[in-house]
């Protein structure tokens, strides 16, 4: 009797799993971020934290292999992000980069994974190009975006009646792009946008700007800034007396964590937009309460979407059955994302993980009764209304 020999490429095609195969017998996966600079609350040493959680939490080991995670401060500088992630490729086995703290940075990363043959999933980066124009087949995008801060903040606020908008924008491009796309959100809504003012990262003095949006009599002041940035001009706010005088503040990406930074007195009031808060359900409360055991502190959605993204991750190379990277990038697109981050969550085929968001005001100090518990949900946005249709998005890889 001849004996039939099939390779693995026909087994696969057979639908007969092939041998379970990882690179260097480890998965190895960085956490690459600010842990010194403006946004070092914002992700930093706590997304660390949140992906190891995560590995924990799926056994510590995907197809008998062992995993690693490994983390390292970019300074919100591109160039040296460049120089950790080649190294930690090139000499060091990483098999996939995550947390991307930064649009610049995580735009530069992502181009030189594509060039390694790498996954990335940004999770702390803003910038729609990343599953826009300057998408790639292996990069994804979780947790949020500027498109759907902007739905989430800025459409949702002209529907409660703050129809005129002045903007305090952070100068490089992704306060650029958080202002226009939050502004063409309030001009569809039937509101005006009346000015804006650019100010330099990580600005102490916010005075002069402040005094220009107040002036300019608009109902809502939006910061299209984020991290220390904008907890500063917030606390500057208050000290003006601008929400006093009826102007509300619309942070347009803000977190608990910085919200835990002003306290409740100076972010009362603020309207903002995360994809996650520890408090809105049982599974996420119990998150919350593991997280604030190890780290003495509670997720945000930057630190939550983190630990999604290893998770799935770690679910696709295991449904892969290799850690190779073109079979778990398709695995990455195929999965449902459901887990403590989205209930309902789905990758498109730009890289986009589309899953709901939802619109928050900050509680009053004598509203909130445990620590961390400082926000009133006023909206849930659906993931396929806050993102940006994948076909319209620029993405090359999405045919119409």
């Amino acid at each position: 009797m001849k004996k039939l020999l099939l390779s693995a490429t026909a087994l696969c095609v057979l639908g007969v799993p092939a041998l379970a195969q990882v690179s260097d017998n480890k998965v190895k996966i960085g956490i690459l971020n600010d842990q010194s600079g403006v946004y070092a609350d914002f992700g930093g040493k706590w997304s660390f934290e949140a992906a190891k959680m995560a590995v924990e939490d799926f056994g510590g080991k995907v197809l008998d292999a062992p995993i690693e995670v490994v983390t390292a401060d970019h300074q919100n500088k591109p160039d040296i992000a460049s120089n950790i992630a080649r190294q930690w490729y090139d000499t060091e086995q990483v098999d996939s980069i995550m947390e991307l703290t930064t649009s610049s940075v995580a735009l530069a990363v992502q181009a030189l994974s594509k060039e390694k043959n790498k996954i990335t999933i940004t999770t702390g980066a803003a910038t729609t190009e990343l599953t826009g124009a300057q998408c790639t087949p292996i990069g994804f995008h979780w947790a949020y975006d500027t498109h759907a801060l902007a739905v989430g903040t800025g459409g949702a606020l002209v529907e409660q009646g703050g129809d005129s908008w002045f903007f305090l924008t952070a100068d490089y491009a992704f306060g650029y792009s958080l202002e226009e796309q939050t502004g063409n959100f309030v001009k569809a809504k039937g509101g005006q946008v009346l000015g804006s003012v650019r100010h330099p990262l990580a600005t102490t003095d916010y005075s002069s700007f402040l005094l220009q949006a107040q002036a300019s009599g608009a109902k809502v002041i939006g910061l299209a800034n984020a991290g220390a940035d904008t907890q500063n001009a917030i606390k500057q706010a208050t000290e003006f007396g601008i929400v006093a005088g009826g102007q509300r503040l619309a942070a347009l990406l803000f977190t608990l964590s910085e919200v835990n930074g002003i306290g409740l007195e100076a972010a009362q009031g603020l309207n903002l937009t995360e994809s996650f808060y520890w408090n809105r359900n049982a599974e996420s409360a119990e998150f919350g309460k593991r997280f604030m055991e190890r780290t003495g502190r509670m997720p945000n959605m930057i630190q939550a979407g983190t630990y999604s993204a290893v998770l799935s991750y770690l679910k696709a190379i295991e449904a892969a059955g290799t850690d190779e990277t073109e079979a778990v990038a398709a695995k990455l697109h195929e999965l449902p994302v459901k887990d403590v981050f989205a209930e309902n969550g789905k990758v498109a085929p730009n890289g986009r993980m589309i899953s709901d968001v939802y619109l928050m005001q900050v509680k009053k100090p004598g509203e909130s009764d445990i620590p961390w518990d400082y926000y009133n949900v006023l909206a849930t946005i659906p993931g396929d209304e806050a993102y940006l249709d994948p076909a319209k998005s620029g993405c090359p890889l999405v045919t119409q």
